[in-house]
C-alpha cells in the first residue's frame, strides 16, 4: 500500500516497520487480509495496529507464526473477555502478550490495568502495551517478584 493510499483512505503510518497488507472494499468496508487466520478481516484502527504487530513479530523477530493466538477466548470474574494476541513457547506456554489499541487511544494506566488484568489469567512472562505510535514493553522479574519495564520488545525463547 502506497503512502498515497494511506493518507485517502486515513490509515495512519504506525510506528512499527511498514509493510504491504493485501486490502480490499466491499460492502462500503474496508478489510485487511490476516495471513494467520486466512481471512479477511473489517480493518478496524485496532485491527491495523494488530496486523502491524503480527508482521513485526514474524517478519523482523523471527517468532514462529505457528505459535500465534489471536483473539483468544478467557474468563476473568465470569466475564468474557478477549486477548489481542498471544504468543506461545515451544513448551505451549504462554510467552509474549500482545494488547493493541487503536492509535487515537492514548496509552495509561488503565490501558496497563486491563492487559495485567488479562494476564492474571494467562501468567505470560512478557507484555506488550501499544497503539501502533507507542509500545511499553513490560517483563516479569523473578528476582523483584513484579513486572519491570523493558526498553525493547523480548527475543523468542530458544
Amino acid at each position: 500500500m502506497s503512502l498515497e493510499l494511506n493518507q485517502k483512505i486515513n490509515l495512519p503510518l504506525l510506528n512499527l516497520p511498514h509493510f504491504e497488507p493485501e486490502l480490499q472494499q466491499r460492502d462500503g468496508k474496508l478489510w485487511i487480509f490476516d495471513s494467520l487466520r486466512k481471512k479477511f478481516l473489517v480493518l478496524t484502527p485496532e485491527e491495523w495496529v494488530r496486523q502491524h504487530w503480527i508482521h513485526f513479530l514474524i517478519y523482523h523477530h523471527n517468532f514462529p507464526r505457528g505459535l500465534f493466538s489471536l483473539e483468544k477466548g478467557l474468563k476473568y470474574n465470569q466475564m468474557s473477555k478477549r486477548t489481542d494476541l498471544v504468543v506461545f513457547d515451544r513448551a505451549s506456554n504462554p510467552y509474549l502478550l500482545v494488547e493493541c489499541k487503536a492509535p487515537g487511544i492514548k496509552i495509561n494506566e488503565g490501558s496497563l490495568s486491563q492487559i495485567m488484568t488479562y494476564n492474571s489469567t494467562l501468567n505470560c512472562p512478557n507484555l506488550v502495551l501499544s497503539n501502533g505510535l507507542t509500545h511499553i514493553y513490560v517483563e516479569y522479574s523473578e528476582s523483584e517478584k513484579k513486572f519491570v519495564q523493558k526498553p525493547d520488545l523480548p527475543e523468542f525463547p530458544k
